[in-house]
């Protein structure tokens, strides 16, 4: 009842705003728009957008713009907010363009939640223009800021979206907070969708399964622009494009990230007055990820839409909302014997793979999953008609399931015989209605404490004077008790603040890298283990602080191996300033880079040869420190551009070593791995056949990065450009065959090198590079040199000797 009749306040409230609502052309310097008189907004010239004062639920607003114009169900179509995750009170909250040009938003007068830290020596205004782009502008003409610079989950035609910026999903229909879904531009120049919840981050747009070309996208160009324009056509830089159904007219449009994950374009439908989807990314919703949480599965009725629904064995943790997921109502036993596979066909939960298992038979891959316990939660099989074989994935956790026809693959979920039930049938399963509906919750609301005036000027004295003694008193006390609590904790607060003395690492708060980062906002970097965001730390140093995807890892454990990371130092090797082990956080801090990855350099062709072959020497020489030079054993197992950092002389360092082990390698004396690592390009034959894993895996790798580097192409390469139907072969065979005599040039070097470096290098030096590649990447890892062989020869120029 109390949910209803808040949401009926917000409802009326919008009505009696928009009938009340008294516009402006302008915001002056000195002037300010107040939530005590929500009627009173800005609107452009042609009066189609408005901003100002918007509630978002019981004494709770948000400054934004909105469409003018409602809805039939008289409800405003919002395109941006200022403060969206900390609304402000109804009293005495303010937005205020100051005489220095600054224009802030305090909560009832007292904090400042917002601002555009702007400065301007000549007069500036606050202008809402026909676009719907906010803008404060000096007198002269000059841009200090505007919203276009800063969407939040809307894109408006001539609106670019950048490298910089992204659309974030609100939580709910009536939760205008941040979501978890994302449209943003990865690393590599794609488009893309993403979930970004606390505990884990998964693409799922475009087709995570799928190479970038078989999606139509190209990583080449880096400039990582899209826009929509007025007629209703989308493009971008990584070549995705699309049209509006209605397109070619000239409507009121928008591009929208909406709180279910999918992003449409709505056309504004004058008679109906209503918005229109003339368009949306994703035609199947349970390809969605997050909707549903762990251990639920995702189905799609045409009848009913979209449903949730628990595993067998399994129960919702929170009853009303399907984003926490499901909970197992048993415990599994290591005992081969106690445990069984229940079919569910049809159904398939995308990512959390212990390993990838090739030309398993059912028997081996269902003893492989027993085999590994409670890592194990069940498996999926599918057999591949291309292929001829059938392949099987032990899948740690259980994500992102949805149930479909279409698919072919039978999941194989692990419970206990003592909980062996009837056959799971979907028809006859107990489906819950999907929500991501977070109204639970309740509109936002302020979250601070405020002070109030009460009574008159003689009692509000005589109370501030009785609790100014009492409050002296309560410090006295309070600064001996400190004292004596900080003289015990003195001996052994370095102690704890460092994870042991020889490692030198930091512990940090969750909190510290939160502000660090300013709320884990600047994306620098992402893969399979995590997501790395820009920091600035106390001290001032500049950080890179990496989210681990290991939240269920034991602290005893990631402790001990990042205690062996930190003893780690080598000049090509990132180095490691701390660590996070906080709840269910765990983070690493490193040194920043200053000229990113090298997968971005190459991008942007800023590498002429002489910085490729230093590149290749220095990466040679971390990962050789790595495999022979430091006191534990340790392999990189993800060996590629990406994770080959560049400082600001362009030295490389390697980034990410050692993953393998925060994520349970085993013993270090253990030549084998149970599960498959690294990315598909890089990846040597061993991970495929299930040969035993050894330093020769990271040679591999780094032939193929040497090789990518030097000829300036992607792992997977198009033989012939000009044919319509164009042979794809590996990077490696392609090279291969220009040097044994399928060149069309008089030196087969000349047919590899990147084009930006031909007639401009040392040919010599870039064919001694390349030879050396092809023997790193032989299949038989016996031929394959150690790294440090190839350290000797790319200094001594040298053939290599086994």
């Amino acid at each position: 009842m109390k949910l209803t009749s808040t949401l009926l306040l917000v409802v009326l409230s919008l009505a009696s705003f928009a009938s009340l609502a008294s516009s402006f052309n302008t915001l002056s310097q000195g002037s300010s728009l107040s939530t005590e008189k929500p009627e009173a907004v800005l609107t452009s010239p042609n009066g189609v957008f408005s901003a100002g004062f918007y509630p978002v639920g019981e004494n709770a607003y948000c400054f934004a713009v909105w469409f003018t114009q409602q809805t039939r169900s008289h409800h405003l179509t919002v395109i941006w907010t200022a403060n969206r995750d900390q609304p402000v009170n109804g009293r005495l909250s303010k937005l205020s363009l100051l005489e220095t040009g600054d224009l802030i938003l305090t909560d009832a007068g007292q904090f400042t939640v917002w601002a555009t830290s702007t400065l301007s020596r000549s007069s500036a205004q606050l202008n809402l223009y026909n676009t719907g782009n906010l803008v404060l502008r000096t007198l002269e003409g000059e841009n200090l800021w505007e919203s276009f610079d800063f969407p939040t989950d809307t894109l408006l035609p001539q609106q670019f979206l950048t490298r910089n910026t992204k659309l974030v999903s609100s939580r709910s229909q009536s939760n205008y907070s941040s979501g978890f879904y994302k449209l943003l531009f990865d690393y590599d120049n794609i488009l893309r969708l993403v979930y970004d919840s606390p505990n884990f981050s998964s693409i799922y747009w475009p087709d995570p399964g799928l190479l970038s070309w078989d999606t139509g996208r190209s990583r080449h160009n880096n400039s990582r622009t899209a826009v929509l324009d007025s007629l209703g056509n989308f493009s971008s830089s990584d070549r995705f494009t699309f049209m509006s159904t209605d397109y070619g007219q000239m409507l009121h449009r928008r591009l929208t990230l909406d709180y279910d994950g999918n992003i449409r374009l709505y056309s504004w439908d004058e008679q109906g007055e209503t918005w229109v989807v003339s368009w949306q990314a994703i035609q199947k919703p349970c390809k969605i990820h997050g909707m549903c949480g762990e251990n639920s599965i995702c189905s799609y009725f045409p009848d009913s839409g979209r449903k949730c629904s628990c595993l067998p064995g399994y129960r919702m943790r929170n009853p009303t909302d399907w984003s926490y997921g499901c909970e197992a109502e048993f415990v599994l036993s290591c005992k081969k014997t106690a445990s069984y596979f229940q079919n569910l066909s049809h159904t398939q939960f995308y990512g959390n793979d212990y390993g990838m298992f090739l030309n398993h038979t059912f028997h081996e891959c269902k003893n492989l999953c027993l085999k590994l316990c409670e890592d194990c939660k069940a498996f999926q099989y599918v057999f591949k008609k291309e292929d001829g074989f059938s392949s099987c994935y032990p899948k740690a956790l259980l994500r992102n399931g949805y149930h479909s026809p279409d698919f072919t693959g039978t999941i194989y979920l692990k419970m206990p015989k003592s909980a062996k039930k009837k056959p799971f049938s979907y028809a006859n399963s107990t489906v819950e209605p999907f929500s991501l509906d977070c109204s639970i919750e309740g509109p936002l609301q302020p979250n601070r404490t405020y002070l109030r005036s009460r009574g008159n000027g003689t009692v509000k004295l005589m109370l501030w004077f009785v609790c100014g003694l009492g409050g002296l008193e309560i410090v006295c006390i309070f600064s001996v008790c400190c004292l004596l609590v900080r003289t015990r904790k003195n001996s052994g607060e370095n102690k704890q603040g460092y994870l042991f003395t020889p490692t030198g690492l930091r512990k940090f708060t969750y909190a510290e890298l939160k502000k660090a980062t300013k709320g884990f906002t600047e994306e620098i970097g992402r893969g399979a283990g995590g997501i790395v965001y820009r920091g600035v730390l106390a001290d001032n140093r500049v950080a890179a602080v990496k989210r681990l995807n290991v939240a269920n890892q034991g602290e005893d454990i990631f402790l001990a191996e990042v205690s062996i990371l930190g003893r780690l130092n080598h000049m090509h090797l990132i180095e490691m300033w701390g660590y996070c082990a906080q709840g269910k956080h765990r983070l690493l801090v490193s040194e920043y880079m200053e000229h990113g990855s090298l997968a971005q350099n190459l991008a942007s062709n800023s590498l002429d040869w002489k910085k490729r072959f230093e590149i290749a020497l220095g990466t040679a020489k971390g990962l050789a420190y790595l495999h022979e030079e430091c006191l534990e054993w340790v392999l990189h197992c993800d060996v590629k551009p990406e994770n080959i950092l560049l400082d600001s002389d362009y030295q490389p360092k390697v980034a990410d070593f050692g993953l393998s082990k925060l994520q349970n390698r085993g013993d270090s004396s253990n030549s084998t791995f149970s599960r498959m690592r690294g990315t598909r390009g890089y990846m040597a034959p061993e991970w495929v056949f299930n040969l035993p894993i050894t330093s020769k895996v990271d040679v591999y790798s780094y032939g193929i990065v040497v090789l990518v580097m030097v000829t300036g192409k992607s792992t997977q390469i198009h033989a012939v450009d000009d044919a319509a139907d164009r042979e794809r072969k590996s990077l490696v065979t392609w090279v291969r065959e220009k040097k044994n005599g399928e060149a069309t040039k008089t030196c087969w070097i000349e047919d590899v090198i990147d084009p930006i470096m031909e007639g401009r290098c040392d040919m010599g030096k870039m064919e001694m590079l390349v030879s050396v590649a092809l023997q790193c990447v032989e299949e038989d890892k016996n031929a394959r040199p150690t790294m440090s062989q190839v350290v000797d020869v790319l200094h001594h120029h040298k053939d290599i000797r086994h």
